[in-house]
């Protein structure tokens, strides 16, 4: 992990996990690694989960949940913004052509035990949450409580939760910090005019709000 890229901002890291919230919980099960694609929420700090704590859930048949409690930890992978980079955006480039193609990202490795909870109430604020999180953008959010309560109660007994406090946190934002200020700033007006909108133009915003003096 080059120092440059280095992003160690609880609250940007938080802010990565909020934005981009499906997440890759990797771990080693009885058959090797193991991997599962998974929306989180991401919790404030405790004393037991210094850099915050993860909350998901899972149908009950998913074989993850028979997997927590154990001495192991898992790892989840959060990816944000990322994009190529041509080398066309670089001043070198049309100096001597010495330059190559590369691609910026920015993601989050987070660690820790694997906890399961199986609580009706807990589960029920779980995806309450959730869910108001992202219904928020819609015209008429929709709400756990327009279902029929039965009808919820029943489709509750067929999730586990799952809780990961959090005891290493890892970021790397690859932006082009050991570039140029004139290449970041090149980099960031090239993604904004990509033809793919979206992640690349995301990441344009990223490395424009984060452009730093080449170390």
């Amino acid at each position: 992990m080059p120092a440059t890229f280095r992003e160690e901002r609880l609250d940007v890291l938080h802010g990565l996990i909020a934005a981009h919230p499906l997440g890759a919980l990797v771990r080693c099960g009885a058959d090797g690694l193991c991997a599962d694609h998974l929306p989180f929420e991401i919790a404030a700090p405790t004393l037991d989960a210094p850099f915050g704590i993860l909350r998901a859930h899972v149908a009950r048949a998913n074989p993850l949940w028979r997997a927590a409690g154990g001495n192991d930890d898992c790892m989840v992978i959060f990816q944000g913004p990322h994009a190529y980079i041509t080398p066309a955006w670089y001043a070198e480039k049309h100096r001597s052509g010495k330059e190559v193609p590369t691609f910026n990202y920015a993601v989050v490795h987070a660690h820790g035990p694997l906890r399961a909870i199986d609580d009706a109430a807990w589960l029920l604020g779980l995806v309450e949450r959730l869910t108001a999180r992202h219904e928020a953008d819609q015209a008429a959010p929709w709400k756990v409580s327009d279902a029929p309560a039965g009808y919820i109660d029943k489709l509750l007994k067929a999730i586990v939760g799952i809780e990961i406090p959090l005891t290493r946190l890892e970021g790397k934002w690859k932006l082009g910090q050991n570039r140029s200020m004139q290449d970041q700033a090149s980099m960031a007006h090239g993604l904004a005019l990509d033809h793919h909108p979206g992640a690349a133009r995301a990441l344009g915003a990223l490395i424009a709000a984060n452009v730093t003096p080449a170390s």
